[in-house]
């Protein structure tokens, strides 16, 4: 029976779409970062902070639901 759960576990964490949220965070926070160095306007370094936070809350709760 510890086995089946093992093998469980181990089947949800390679689940793809971990991954792929993972991917999806690391790009917006990347364009949060892009936003800061390459924008001039008057608020692009809030846009740029929220969306890197954005990014990075993503990323974090992808790898948690890995590690649960």
């Amino acid at each position: 029976m510890e086995e089946t759960y093992k093998n469980k576990r181990t089947e949800e964490s390679n689940n793809p779409a971990h991954y792929n949220l993972i991917i999806i965070g690391i790009v917006v926070g990347l364009v949060g970062i892009f936003l800061r160095f390459a924008g001039s306007w008057m608020f692009i370094d809030a846009i740029s902070n929220i969306l890197f936070l954005i990014g990075v809350i993503i990323s974090l709760r992808a790898v948690l639901r890995i590690l649960k």
